[in-house]
């Protein structure tokens, strides 16, 4: 892989870019200022931009002249297209492990993380609890039945014994636990 330097003029935004990143335009440009370049756009052989948009425009927005890119030439037109929505989508499929993430951003002290769109914004424990009219009563019939599965999107809920290894494997669809 190459690195070179190009004229931001000489990039060219994918116009049919599917993804919708000006909210992290603003967290992206902090990180520009605070850490410099330090992953490259890469565009195909017609300098039109295969990913890193969000750094084209974060780098639009600092005002910069020249940006860093990699010239992907090796790829056909429809591996450009695969990997646009491939490197975006795996991004979405992964979450934080939050004791972790808490563990990191407390030993950060001097650069602040919500420049970067990190919330620290830690609700305060002195609010007083508002009760809610919840009726407390269990119906006589249950729509429930025990071992009923919904499919929520990608995610499965069951009614059931978490502590069940049999319902659990059910859960999964007999999957890995």
């Amino acid at each position: 892989m190459q690195v070179q330097s190009m004229k931001i003029d000489e990039v060219k935004p994918y116009p049919n870019n599917p993804r919708n990143n000006d909210d992290g335009v603003e967290a992206v440009a902090n990180s520009i200022k605070q850490f410099g370049w330090q992953q490259p756009i890469v565009v195909d052989k017609d300098n039109v931009i295969i990913v890193g948009h969000t750094r084209y425009k974060a780098a639009k927005k600092l005002g910069m002249d020249k940006i860093p890119v990699v010239v992907a030439s090796n790829l056909s037109p429809e591996q450009v297209k695969a990997y646009r929505l491939a490197d975006n989508k795996t991004g979405e499929l992964t979450d934080w492990d939050m004791s972790l993430l808490d563990d990191e951003l407390g030993d950060i002290a001097d650069i602040d993380m919500s420049d970067f769109g990190f919330d620290l914004d830690i609700p305060e424990d002195d609010e007083e609890v508002q009760e809610d009219d919840f009726d407390e009563e269990v119906p006589e019939e249950p729509k429930s039945k025990l071992g009923q599965i919904y499919q929520l999107g990608r995610h499965r809920l069951m009614c059931g014994d978490s502590t069940n290894p049999e319902m659990v494997k059910k859960l999964v669809g007999g999957g890995a636990m």
